[in-house]
Protein backbone atom coordinates (compact mmCIF):
# COMPACT_ATOMS: atom_id res chain seq x y z
CA UNK A 1 0.00 0.00 0.00
CA UNK A 2 1.30 3.43 -0.73
CA UNK A 3 1.18 6.01 2.02
CA UNK A 4 -1.86 8.07 1.00
CA UNK A 5 -3.38 4.55 0.99
CA UNK A 6 -2.71 3.62 4.38
CA UNK A 7 -3.77 7.10 5.23
CA UNK A 8 -7.23 6.64 3.61
CA UNK A 9 -7.62 3.40 4.78
CA UNK A 10 -6.94 4.69 8.21
CA UNK A 11 -9.36 7.51 8.26
CA UNK A 12 -12.01 4.77 6.78
CA UNK A 13 -11.50 2.47 9.70
CA UNK A 14 -11.45 6.10 12.47
CA UNK A 15 -14.61 6.47 11.09
CA UNK A 16 -16.47 3.66 13.01
CA UNK A 17 -14.77 5.02 16.04
CA UNK A 18 -16.76 6.97 19.19
CA UNK A 19 -15.38 10.68 18.30
CA UNK A 20 -12.73 11.83 20.88
CA UNK A 21 -13.26 15.52 20.54
CA UNK A 22 -16.47 17.59 20.82
CA UNK A 23 -17.31 16.82 24.51
CA UNK A 24 -19.81 14.44 23.51
CA UNK A 25 -18.13 11.06 24.67
CA UNK A 26 -18.66 10.65 28.27
CA UNK A 27 -16.42 8.14 29.25
CA UNK A 28 -12.51 6.81 27.67
CA UNK A 29 -11.38 10.19 26.35
CA UNK A 30 -11.38 13.53 27.78
CA UNK A 31 -11.23 16.80 25.92
CA UNK A 32 -9.91 20.13 27.16
CA UNK A 33 -10.98 21.95 23.81
CA UNK A 34 -8.21 23.37 23.15
CA UNK A 35 -6.57 22.68 19.92
CA UNK A 36 -3.05 23.72 20.18
CA UNK A 37 -2.96 21.32 23.06
CA UNK A 38 -4.03 18.44 20.97
CA UNK A 39 -1.54 19.52 18.45
CA UNK A 40 1.51 20.16 20.62
CA UNK A 41 0.81 16.36 22.25
CA UNK A 42 0.39 14.51 18.91
CA UNK A 43 3.70 16.39 17.29
CA UNK A 44 5.30 15.40 20.86
CA UNK A 45 4.24 12.08 20.55
CA UNK A 46 4.96 11.54 16.81
CA UNK A 47 8.82 13.19 17.80
CA UNK A 48 9.77 10.84 20.67
CA UNK A 49 8.07 7.37 19.20
CA UNK A 50 11.01 5.67 18.53
CA UNK A 51 12.30 6.47 21.99
CA UNK A 52 13.24 3.39 24.76
CA UNK A 53 12.26 4.59 28.26
CA UNK A 54 14.26 0.91 29.42
CA UNK A 55 17.29 2.68 29.76
CA UNK A 56 16.86 6.23 31.35
CA UNK A 57 21.22 6.51 30.71
CA UNK A 58 20.50 5.91 26.99
CA UNK A 59 17.87 8.73 26.52
CA UNK A 60 18.21 11.09 29.65
CA UNK A 61 15.95 13.48 27.56
CA UNK A 62 13.09 10.77 29.23
CA UNK A 63 13.98 11.03 32.85
CA UNK A 64 14.36 14.61 32.81
CA UNK A 65 10.44 15.23 31.54
CA UNK A 66 9.16 12.19 33.71
CA UNK A 67 11.40 14.11 36.55
CA UNK A 68 9.16 17.80 35.68
CA UNK A 69 6.12 15.90 35.31
CA UNK A 70 6.35 13.95 39.10
CA UNK A 71 7.77 17.64 40.56
CA UNK A 72 4.90 19.16 39.26
CA UNK A 73 2.80 16.36 41.05
CA UNK A 74 4.45 16.27 43.91
CA UNK A 75 3.48 20.20 44.48
CA UNK A 76 0.04 19.43 43.65
CA UNK A 77 -0.09 17.02 45.77
CA UNK A 78 1.46 18.48 48.21
CA UNK A 79 4.15 15.87 49.24
CA UNK A 80 7.68 17.66 50.01
CA UNK A 81 9.69 14.82 49.90
CA UNK A 82 7.36 12.25 47.21
CA UNK A 83 8.68 10.29 44.65
CA UNK A 84 6.96 9.04 41.42
CA UNK A 85 7.00 7.31 38.03
CA UNK A 86 5.16 7.52 34.81
CA UNK A 87 3.11 4.73 34.13
CA UNK A 88 1.22 3.61 30.69
CA UNK A 89 -2.26 4.48 32.94
CA UNK A 90 -4.18 4.44 36.09
CA UNK A 91 -4.56 0.56 35.80
CA UNK A 92 -0.44 0.26 36.00
CA UNK A 93 -0.45 2.78 38.67
CA UNK A 94 -2.37 0.79 40.74
CA UNK A 95 -1.04 -2.34 40.03
CA UNK A 96 2.40 -1.45 40.90
CA UNK A 97 1.05 0.31 44.22
CA UNK A 98 -0.75 -3.31 45.09
CA UNK A 99 2.47 -4.77 44.42
CA UNK A 100 4.61 -2.59 46.14
CA UNK A 101 2.57 -2.76 49.24
CA UNK A 102 2.90 -6.93 48.81
CA UNK A 103 6.46 -7.08 48.43
CA UNK A 104 7.13 -4.59 51.51
CA UNK A 105 5.92 -7.08 53.80
CA UNK A 106 7.48 -10.31 52.41
CA UNK A 107 6.78 -12.04 55.47
CA UNK A 108 2.86 -11.23 55.73
CA UNK A 109 0.86 -14.55 55.46
CA UNK A 110 -1.05 -14.76 52.84
CA UNK A 111 -1.77 -10.79 51.70
CA UNK A 112 -4.72 -9.05 51.78
CA UNK A 113 -5.76 -5.60 51.00
CA UNK A 114 -9.02 -3.89 52.44
CA UNK A 115 -10.65 -1.52 49.51
CA UNK A 116 -14.81 -0.17 49.66
CA UNK A 117 -16.69 -2.41 47.00
CA UNK A 118 -16.55 0.75 44.70
CA UNK A 119 -12.77 0.77 44.30
CA UNK A 120 -11.88 0.85 41.07
CA UNK A 121 -11.74 -3.11 38.87
CA UNK A 122 -8.05 -2.06 38.96
CA UNK A 123 -7.35 -3.49 42.09
CA UNK A 124 -9.47 -6.93 41.54
CA UNK A 125 -6.98 -7.08 38.44
CA UNK A 126 -4.21 -6.72 40.91
CA UNK A 127 -5.44 -9.24 43.56
CA UNK A 128 -5.72 -11.74 40.50
CA UNK A 129 -2.54 -11.02 39.51
CA UNK A 130 -0.51 -10.66 42.64
CA UNK A 131 -1.93 -13.41 44.68
CA UNK A 132 -3.33 -10.69 47.19
CA UNK A 133 -6.48 -11.09 48.51
CA UNK A 134 -8.88 -8.44 48.02
CA UNK A 135 -11.33 -7.76 51.03
CA UNK A 136 -14.15 -5.80 49.88
CA UNK A 137 -16.49 -4.04 52.56
CA UNK A 138 -20.00 -2.34 51.96
CA UNK A 139 -20.21 1.34 51.40
CA UNK A 140 -22.48 3.45 53.01
CA UNK A 141 -26.03 3.05 50.90
CA UNK A 142 -26.89 6.56 50.93
CA UNK A 143 -23.86 8.47 50.23
CA UNK A 144 -22.06 5.43 48.26
CA UNK A 145 -18.97 6.69 50.17
CA UNK A 146 -16.44 3.77 51.69
CA UNK A 147 -17.74 3.05 55.41
CA UNK A 148 -14.84 3.68 57.69
CA UNK A 149 -16.45 1.99 60.62
CA UNK A 150 -16.67 -1.85 58.54
CA UNK A 151 -13.01 -0.84 57.16
CA UNK A 152 -11.76 -0.38 60.43
CA UNK A 153 -13.68 -3.76 61.76
CA UNK A 154 -11.91 -5.28 58.80
CA UNK A 155 -8.23 -4.33 59.29
CA UNK A 156 -9.00 -5.90 62.71
CA UNK A 157 -10.20 -8.72 61.56
CA UNK A 158 -7.21 -9.84 59.30
CA UNK A 159 -4.73 -8.07 61.45
CA UNK A 160 -1.19 -8.81 60.21
CA UNK A 161 -2.46 -10.30 56.95
CA UNK A 162 -3.26 -6.53 55.45
CA UNK A 163 -0.89 -4.94 53.42
CA UNK A 164 -2.79 -2.29 52.10
CA UNK A 165 -5.83 -0.17 52.42
CA UNK A 166 -6.94 1.89 49.52
CA UNK A 167 -9.68 4.72 48.43
CA UNK A 168 -10.93 6.69 45.80
CA UNK A 169 -10.76 10.04 45.26
CA UNK A 170 -13.34 10.41 43.33
CA UNK A 171 -14.72 6.52 43.00
CA UNK A 172 -15.35 6.25 39.02
CA UNK A 173 -18.89 4.73 39.75
CA UNK A 174 -20.46 7.72 41.29
CA UNK A 175 -18.26 10.19 41.79
CA UNK A 176 -17.46 10.79 45.57
CA UNK A 177 -14.80 11.07 47.89
CA UNK A 178 -14.18 8.55 50.15
CA UNK A 179 -13.80 9.73 53.43
CA UNK A 180 -9.68 9.14 53.60
CA UNK A 181 -8.71 10.89 56.41
CA UNK A 182 -10.51 8.64 58.59
CA UNK A 183 -8.84 5.50 56.81
CA UNK A 184 -5.52 6.73 56.53
CA UNK A 185 -5.18 7.62 60.17
CA UNK A 186 -6.47 4.03 60.89
CA UNK A 187 -4.12 2.57 58.65
CA UNK A 188 -1.39 5.02 59.84
CA UNK A 189 -1.74 3.63 63.89
CA UNK A 190 -1.53 0.27 62.26
CA UNK A 191 1.29 0.30 60.16
CA UNK A 192 -0.64 -0.43 56.57
CA UNK A 193 -0.06 1.05 53.69
CA UNK A 194 -2.50 3.57 52.29
CA UNK A 195 -2.98 4.50 48.59
CA UNK A 196 -5.49 6.90 47.17
CA UNK A 197 -6.42 6.37 43.48
CA UNK A 198 -6.74 9.70 42.11
CA UNK A 199 -6.51 8.42 38.55
CA UNK A 200 -9.51 10.48 38.10
CA UNK A 201 -9.49 13.00 40.19
CA UNK A 202 -5.99 14.01 40.78
CA UNK A 203 -6.12 16.80 38.11
CA UNK A 204 -9.17 18.33 39.45
CA UNK A 205 -9.50 18.52 43.01
CA UNK A 206 -6.26 20.37 43.48
CA UNK A 207 -7.58 23.40 41.23
CA UNK A 208 -11.36 23.00 42.65
CA UNK A 209 -10.02 23.51 45.95
CA UNK A 210 -8.43 26.71 45.00
CA UNK A 211 -11.73 27.79 43.11
CA UNK A 212 -13.45 27.65 46.80
CA UNK A 213 -14.79 24.70 46.00
CA UNK A 214 -15.24 22.21 48.53
CA UNK A 215 -13.28 19.02 49.03
CA UNK A 216 -12.50 16.90 51.32
CA UNK A 217 -8.69 16.12 52.22
CA UNK A 218 -7.24 13.09 50.11
CA UNK A 219 -3.58 13.33 49.67
CA UNK A 220 -0.56 13.67 51.17
CA UNK A 221 -1.68 16.36 53.90
CA UNK A 222 -3.05 13.66 55.24
CA UNK A 223 -1.16 11.53 57.53
CA UNK A 224 -1.02 7.80 56.75
CA UNK A 225 -1.59 8.67 53.04
CA UNK A 226 1.43 6.42 51.22
CA UNK A 227 0.86 6.46 47.86
CA UNK A 228 -1.32 8.75 45.28
CA UNK A 229 -2.48 7.57 41.18
CA UNK A 230 -3.35 10.33 38.82
CA UNK A 231 -3.84 9.60 35.50
CA UNK A 232 -2.14 12.79 32.84
CA UNK A 233 -4.37 11.60 30.00
CA UNK A 234 -7.70 11.96 31.64
CA UNK A 235 -8.27 15.39 32.75
CA UNK A 236 -4.27 16.83 32.34
CA UNK A 237 -6.17 16.28 28.45
CA UNK A 238 -2.55 14.73 27.55
CA UNK A 239 -2.34 12.15 24.76
CA UNK A 240 -2.91 8.09 25.75
CA UNK A 241 -1.50 6.84 27.93
CA UNK A 242 -0.15 8.47 30.51
CA UNK A 243 -0.60 8.26 34.73
CA UNK A 244 1.63 9.75 37.28
CA UNK A 245 2.23 6.73 40.84
CA UNK A 246 3.57 8.93 43.90
CA UNK A 247 5.39 7.65 46.93
CA UNK A 248 5.22 9.75 50.31
CA UNK A 249 8.93 8.61 50.12
CA UNK A 250 11.86 7.67 48.75
CA UNK A 251 11.36 4.22 51.38
CA UNK A 252 8.02 3.26 50.08
CA UNK A 253 8.72 3.19 46.23
CA UNK A 254 11.92 1.04 46.44
CA UNK A 255 9.96 -2.56 46.69
CA UNK A 256 8.52 -1.71 43.06
CA UNK A 257 11.45 -1.89 41.20
CA UNK A 258 12.36 -4.93 39.64
CA UNK A 259 16.36 -5.72 38.76
CA UNK A 260 17.73 -9.13 37.59
CA UNK A 261 21.21 -9.88 36.65
CA UNK A 262 20.46 -13.62 36.98
CA UNK A 263 21.26 -14.27 33.21
CA UNK A 264 23.91 -13.77 30.48
CA UNK A 265 22.54 -10.52 29.17
CA UNK A 266 22.10 -7.17 30.46
CA UNK A 267 21.01 -6.33 33.88
CA UNK A 268 17.12 -5.99 33.40
CA UNK A 269 16.07 -3.15 36.06
CA UNK A 270 12.58 -1.42 35.64
CA UNK A 271 10.66 1.01 37.85
CA UNK A 272 7.37 -0.47 35.83
CA UNK A 273 5.81 -3.50 34.87
CA UNK A 274 6.43 -2.71 31.30
CA UNK A 275 10.55 -2.85 29.99
CA UNK A 276 10.72 -1.67 26.48
CA UNK A 277 8.08 1.40 26.35
CA UNK A 278 8.20 4.50 24.04
CA UNK A 279 9.00 7.62 24.97
CA UNK A 280 6.00 9.01 22.72
CA UNK A 281 2.61 9.51 25.89
CA UNK A 282 5.90 10.43 28.51
CA UNK A 283 6.94 13.30 26.19
CA UNK A 284 3.14 14.14 24.71
CA UNK A 285 2.14 14.41 28.75
CA UNK A 286 5.09 16.96 29.40
CA UNK A 287 4.58 18.74 26.32
CA UNK A 288 0.64 19.43 27.11
CA UNK A 289 1.00 19.87 30.74
CA UNK A 290 4.01 22.55 30.16
CA UNK A 291 1.92 24.51 27.64
CA UNK A 292 -1.30 24.41 29.34
CA UNK A 293 0.60 25.24 33.19
CA UNK A 294 -0.86 25.67 36.36
CA UNK A 295 -3.17 28.58 35.39
CA UNK A 296 -4.52 27.24 32.29
CA UNK A 297 -5.71 23.74 34.29
CA UNK A 298 -7.42 26.20 37.33
CA UNK A 299 -9.35 27.93 33.74
CA UNK A 300 -10.33 24.13 32.32
CA UNK A 301 -11.07 22.78 36.08
CA UNK A 302 -13.17 26.00 36.56
CA UNK A 303 -15.12 25.46 33.28
CA UNK A 304 -15.36 21.74 33.88
CA UNK A 305 -17.06 22.02 37.15
CA UNK A 306 -19.50 25.07 36.59
CA UNK A 307 -20.38 22.96 33.73
CA UNK A 308 -20.89 19.74 35.85
CA UNK A 309 -22.87 21.59 38.38
CA UNK A 310 -25.46 22.89 35.25
CA UNK A 311 -25.70 19.37 33.93
CA UNK A 312 -26.44 18.92 37.91
CA UNK A 313 -29.02 21.46 37.90
CA UNK A 314 -30.57 20.29 34.41
CA UNK A 315 -31.01 16.85 35.78
CA UNK A 316 -32.73 17.46 38.58
CA UNK A 317 -35.27 19.65 36.40
CA UNK A 318 -36.09 16.33 34.49
CA UNK A 319 -38.78 13.93 35.19
CA UNK A 320 -38.10 10.03 35.30
CA UNK A 321 -34.36 10.52 35.99
CA UNK A 322 -32.59 11.03 38.95
CA UNK A 323 -28.83 11.86 40.55
CA UNK A 324 -27.58 8.74 42.37
CA UNK A 325 -25.59 11.00 44.70
CA UNK A 326 -24.19 14.55 44.05
CA UNK A 327 -20.98 14.84 42.69
CA UNK A 328 -17.74 15.69 44.82
CA UNK A 329 -15.81 16.47 41.21
CA UNK A 330 -16.40 16.07 37.62
CA UNK A 331 -18.18 12.98 37.39
CA UNK A 332 -22.53 12.59 37.45
CA UNK A 333 -24.04 9.04 37.95
CA UNK A 334 -28.34 9.04 37.36
CA UNK A 335 -30.99 6.29 37.10
CA UNK A 336 -34.14 6.42 35.90
CA UNK A 337 -37.53 5.54 37.90
CA UNK A 338 -39.52 2.55 36.90
CA UNK A 339 -41.08 4.02 33.55
CA UNK A 340 -38.12 3.42 31.90
CA UNK A 341 -34.43 1.83 32.18
CA UNK A 342 -31.09 3.18 31.71
CA UNK A 343 -30.09 0.90 29.10
CA UNK A 344 -32.63 2.11 26.71
CA UNK A 345 -31.82 5.58 27.93
CA UNK A 346 -28.09 5.12 26.66
CA UNK A 347 -28.99 4.06 22.99
CA UNK A 348 -31.36 6.65 22.43
CA UNK A 349 -28.53 9.07 23.66
CA UNK A 350 -26.40 7.83 21.39
CA UNK A 351 -28.56 8.17 18.20
CA UNK A 352 -28.44 11.53 19.30
CA UNK A 353 -24.70 11.80 19.27
CA UNK A 354 -23.97 11.29 23.03
CA UNK A 355 -21.82 8.38 24.40
CA UNK A 356 -23.27 8.11 27.79
CA UNK A 357 -22.10 4.82 29.73
CA UNK A 358 -24.35 2.35 31.12
CA UNK A 359 -23.43 0.56 34.74
CA UNK A 360 -24.56 -2.57 35.31
CA UNK A 361 -26.55 -3.30 39.02
CA UNK A 362 -24.46 -4.22 42.06
CA UNK A 363 -26.11 -5.92 44.55
CA UNK A 364 -28.45 -3.48 46.00
CA UNK A 365 -27.48 -0.70 43.45
CA UNK A 366 -29.48 -0.55 40.44
CA UNK A 367 -28.48 0.09 36.73
CA UNK A 368 -26.65 3.70 36.04
CA UNK A 369 -25.70 5.64 33.46
CA UNK A 370 -22.10 7.02 34.44
CA UNK A 371 -21.31 10.64 32.84
CA UNK A 372 -17.67 11.84 32.67
CA UNK A 373 -18.08 16.44 32.00
CA UNK A 374 -14.58 17.68 30.46
CA UNK A 375 -14.13 20.92 29.38
CA UNK A 376 -15.23 20.46 26.46
CA UNK A 377 -18.57 19.27 27.72
CA UNK A 378 -19.58 22.17 29.40
CA UNK A 379 -20.74 24.59 26.99
CA UNK A 380 -22.42 21.52 25.44
CA UNK A 381 -24.41 21.17 28.45
CA UNK A 382 -27.47 22.63 27.26
CA UNK A 383 -27.65 20.11 23.93
CA UNK A 384 -26.92 17.47 26.28
CA UNK A 385 -30.05 17.88 28.44
CA UNK A 386 -32.41 18.81 25.47
CA UNK A 387 -30.74 15.32 24.12
CA UNK A 388 -31.63 13.71 27.93
CA UNK A 389 -35.31 15.23 27.78
CA UNK A 390 -35.94 13.50 24.21
CA UNK A 391 -34.32 9.94 25.28
CA UNK A 392 -35.96 9.87 28.21
CA UNK A 393 -39.32 10.47 26.30
CA UNK A 394 -38.64 7.70 24.02
CA UNK A 395 -37.46 5.38 26.96
CA UNK A 396 -40.72 5.48 28.24
CA UNK A 397 -42.73 5.46 25.37
CA UNK A 398 -41.29 2.30 24.50
CA UNK A 399 -41.29 1.23 28.36
CA UNK A 400 -38.19 -0.84 29.99
CA UNK A 401 -37.04 -3.75 29.07
CA UNK A 402 -38.34 -6.67 31.14
CA UNK A 403 -36.19 -10.11 31.38
CA UNK A 404 -38.29 -13.12 31.18
CA UNK A 405 -38.81 -14.49 34.95
CA UNK A 406 -37.42 -18.24 33.83
CA UNK A 407 -34.51 -16.96 31.92
CA UNK A 408 -33.38 -14.79 34.56
CA UNK A 409 -33.47 -17.98 37.09
CA UNK A 410 -31.72 -20.05 34.13
CA UNK A 411 -29.01 -17.13 34.33
CA UNK A 412 -28.61 -17.22 38.29
CA UNK A 413 -28.26 -20.85 38.20
CA UNK A 414 -25.85 -21.57 35.45
CA UNK A 415 -22.14 -22.28 36.43
CA UNK A 416 -19.64 -20.29 34.11
CA UNK A 417 -16.93 -22.66 34.86
CA UNK A 418 -18.83 -25.97 33.67
CA UNK A 419 -19.71 -23.91 30.31
CA UNK A 420 -17.82 -25.63 26.94
CA UNK A 421 -17.17 -22.83 23.87
CA UNK A 422 -20.07 -24.37 21.99
CA UNK A 423 -22.38 -23.70 25.70
CA UNK A 424 -20.80 -19.93 25.20
CA UNK A 425 -21.69 -19.52 21.74
CA UNK A 426 -25.52 -20.70 22.40
CA UNK A 427 -25.49 -18.20 25.43
CA UNK A 428 -23.71 -15.45 23.28
CA UNK A 429 -26.29 -16.19 20.31
CA UNK A 430 -29.48 -15.62 23.61
CA UNK A 431 -27.87 -12.64 24.57
CA UNK A 432 -27.78 -11.19 20.98
CA UNK A 433 -23.90 -10.98 20.35
CA UNK A 434 -23.59 -14.18 17.92
CA UNK A 435 -24.79 -16.69 15.77
CA UNK A 436 -24.46 -19.55 18.01
CA UNK A 437 -21.71 -20.63 15.63
CA UNK A 438 -18.71 -18.82 16.83
CA UNK A 439 -19.35 -15.66 15.00
CA UNK A 440 -20.05 -12.34 16.87
CA UNK A 441 -21.42 -8.87 16.00
CA UNK A 442 -21.83 -6.13 18.15
CA UNK A 443 -25.68 -5.02 17.18
CA UNK A 444 -26.47 -1.44 16.58
CA UNK A 445 -28.54 -1.28 19.94
CA UNK A 446 -27.14 -2.72 22.95
CA UNK A 447 -30.35 -2.12 25.39
CA UNK A 448 -31.51 -5.63 25.14
CA UNK A 449 -27.71 -7.07 25.41
CA UNK A 450 -26.87 -5.04 28.36
CA UNK A 451 -30.58 -5.53 30.15
CA UNK A 452 -29.76 -9.49 29.57
CA UNK A 453 -26.32 -9.56 31.07
CA UNK A 454 -27.58 -7.39 33.87
CA UNK A 455 -29.91 -9.94 35.02
CA UNK A 456 -26.29 -12.62 35.03
CA UNK A 457 -24.65 -12.98 37.95
CA UNK A 458 -21.38 -11.17 38.11
CA UNK A 459 -19.38 -14.45 37.28
CA UNK A 460 -21.37 -15.03 34.36
CA UNK A 461 -21.60 -11.55 32.92
CA UNK A 462 -17.86 -11.78 33.35
CA UNK A 463 -17.17 -15.04 31.41
CA UNK A 464 -19.94 -14.50 28.79
CA UNK A 465 -17.87 -10.82 28.03
CA UNK A 466 -14.50 -13.03 28.07
CA UNK A 467 -16.19 -15.15 25.57
CA UNK A 468 -17.11 -12.30 23.38
CA UNK A 469 -13.83 -10.56 23.45
CA UNK A 470 -12.22 -13.84 22.46
CA UNK A 471 -14.22 -14.82 19.57
CA UNK A 472 -14.86 -11.01 18.44
CA UNK A 473 -10.25 -11.07 18.40
CA UNK A 474 -10.46 -14.45 16.48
Amino acid sequence: MSPDDILRRLEELRAHDLPTHGGRTMAYVYDSGLAEADEVGKQALAMYASTNGLDPTAFPSLLAMERDLVAFGRSLFHGPSAVGTVTSGGTESILLAVQAARDARPGAPDPVMIVPTTIHAAFHKAAHYFGVERVSVDVDPATKRADAAAMTAAMEAYGDRVVLVAASAPSYAHGVVDPIEALAAEALARGIRCHVDACIGGWVLPWAERLGRPVTPWDFRVPGVTSISADLHKYAYTPKGVSLLLHATPDLRRPQYFASADWPGYTMLNATMQSTKSGGPLAAAWAVVNLIGDAGYLELVRTTLDGTAELVAGIEEQEHVRLVVRPDSSLVTIETDETCDVFTVSDEMLARGWFVQPQMSFRDMPASLHLTVSAATAPAVPEFLAALAESLDAATASGPIVIDQELRAAAVALDPQALDDEAFDGLLALAGLGSGTGDVTVPERMAPVNALLDVAPPALREALLVAFLDRLSR
